[in-house]
């Protein structure tokens, strides 16, 4: 397939100044952008992002301000619990088919009460390989995994950010009073 000469536009570039051929002006103008930049970042310019971690925390700011709104904000994972006491969870498989991440990791296990056929034997949520994304909040038919609004987990191993069903009902515990999004 050939292209017609009606097709082709022809197209004059102009020729460049003398400033703009120096390339010096456009240098000290981008250089004065970027120490502009430089300098309102110290305090609490307008471009500043900078936050003093342990005193200072996101839920304490305002929203528009780079603040926690709970609406949107996914923190790490938590297990829920029934109104007895027990996992929420079903083990229907749902949250790890749909986790684009692939790091959750469920056995099921045949329950051992009358309103249900299946619990998770092992629940683990490798909140390293994990890119909150909410999926699996949304997948769960019962509600049984949430993502709290807590940020600040550590852990000094691999394995320590492992969470399996027992750390994962902890946060539950530990966040049952905060209102959940």
């Amino acid at each position: 397939m050939a292209i017609r000469d009606d097709e082709i536009i022809l197209m004059d570039i102009p020729p460049m100044s003398r400033t703009e051929s120096v390339y010096l002006p456009e240098v000290i103008r981008g250089f004065g952008t970027t120490m502009r930049h430089f300098f309102t970042s110290f305090g609490q310019g307008r471009t500043s992002r900078t936050m003093q971690y342990p005193e200072e925390r996101r839920e304490h700011l305002p929203i528009e301000q780079g603040g926690m709104n709970a609406s949107n904000y996914r923190g790490v994972h938590r297990l829920n619990r029934d109104s007895s006491g027990r996992v929420k969870c079903v083990a229907c498989m749902m949250c790890p088919t749909l986790c684009p991440a692939n790091c959750i990791h469920i056995e099921a296990a045949e329950s051992p009460w009358d309103d249900r056929e299946k619990y998770p034997a092992k629940f683990e949520i490798d909140e390293l390989r994990c890119i909150f994304c909410g999926m699996c909040e949304e997948a769960c038919p019962v509600d049984a995994i949430e993502l709290t609004t807590e940020y600040d987990i550590v852990g000094l191993t691999r394995q320590e950010m492992v969470f399996d069903k027992a750390k994962l009902l902890s946060v539950f515990d530990a966040t049952v009073d905060k209102k959940p999004m």
